[in-house]
């Protein structure tokens, strides 16, 4: 047999790598830190995120699942492109960078000052949104339309508000965009977005709580040596209306008509059987008296041939007759059209 004291010694003996590799024990190095952390400094797309920092941004709902959103802003560049050619006389290239989500608590920390930011109210949709043009593309507008030559970098003067007359064409520029995005959203659903006011503070244009989800579209406009980047921010309460629109992956129910599924449904309503009765009169008696009724019993109706008959369909007033006959039967005379109400309630029961 071994003595256990003497493999005590002979394993102390050993050094100290071998003697962690025989224990399980591993130091990790700093990639393999990032890696579990999350953190890759290569990558700044925000994509493909692992570890704590995934878990920490699991709250944020991914643009990828509102489809509809890419076909709305690849539609805002073109109408952009051509309205700010007209804009500015210039030939002006828009295009689209990246869309991603963000909280609304961490773009305003990450706003590079100077800049002016436009909120704008969303009317149909009962909220806001927030629109920031960088300090390089008002000077290159400000250049542009007051005659700046071309080739010449525009004019910065740092550590100085903007001026009046900034303010008033950055916003006259503000409006041409959010005219486009009505129009981008327009064969989805009808919204108008008009400009509330302009701030050069981030924490005055706060129109969201720090910790909300929103969606970040930047775009970036081209002025042959000028320019510079418009940044459209819409927090997902705003986008919450027309979030079902949203989750679609065409427009093709606002383009086009299915003419065969809509002759098809024309011919099964024609065809379509619903009961209609005549209520000549309606009483109200006792729960004892009903449950005495027997066979042969007569009931009283204060009905006349003169009394006004409802039509019903269902629990549904429908139109009123008069009461006649008709060889051997009884018959109702319909004296007025069927009411807009019954139709509308048929229509949302159908």
């Amino acid at each position: 047999m071994t003595d256990p004291l003497a493999d005590m010694d002979a394993f102390g003996a050993m050094g100290g790598d071998a003697a962690s590799t025989m224990m399980g024990e591993r130091v990790l190095n700093q990639d393999e830190i990032d890696s579990l952390l999350g953190f890759d400094l290569g990558g700044d797309d925000g994509s493909n995120r692992s570890g704590i920092r995934a878990i920490i941004n699991s709250a944020l709902v991914s643009y990828e699942r509102l489809p509809m959103l890419e076909i709305v802003f690849d539609r805002l560049v073109r109408l952009m492109t051509t309205s700010l050619r007209n804009f500015t006389s210039d030939n002006v290239e828009v295009s689209l960078d990246n869309i991603s989500s963000i909280r609304f608590g961490d773009y305003l920390n990450s706003i590079p000052l100077p800049a002016i930011l436009a909120v704008f109210r969303a009317e149909e949709l009962d909220n806001y949104g927030l629109l920031t043009v960088d300090s390089n593309l008002i000077y290159s507008i400000v250049d542009v339309l007051l005659g700046g030559r071309r080739g010449t970098a525009a004019l910065r003067i740092e550590g100085r508000p903007y001026t009046t007359i900034e303010r008033v064409l950055v916003q006259r520029m503000v409006e041409v965009v959010l005219n486009d995005a009505r129009q981008a959203f327009e064969p989805l659903t009808p919204v108008h977005f008009n400009l509330d006011r302009l701030e050069t503070n981030p924490r005055f244009a706060a129109i969201a709580r720090p910790a909300n989800a929103a969606i970040l579209i930047k775009l970036r406009i081209d002025m042959e040596d000028r320019g510079g980047r418009i940044e459209l921010l819409l927090p997902y309460a705003t986008l919450e209306p027309i979030r079902k629109m949203l989750l679609q992956q065409f427009m093709g129910e606002k383009f086009g008509r299915d003419n065969i599924w809509e002759g098809h449904l024309a011919t099964e309503l024609w065809t379509t059987e619903t009961e209609v009765r005549a209520v000549l009169d309606e009483q109200q008696a006792p729960l004892s008296k009903v449950l005495d009724f027997k066979v042969g019993d007569t009931l009283m109706l204060n009905a006349t041939p003169d009394s006004e008959v409802s039509i019903r369909a269902g629990s549904i007033p429908l139109t009123t007759g008069r009461m006649g006959r008709k060889g051997q039967h009884i018959a109702i005379r319909v004296e007025a059209p069927i009411s807009v109400e019954a139709a509308q309630s048929m229509r949302s029961r159908a």
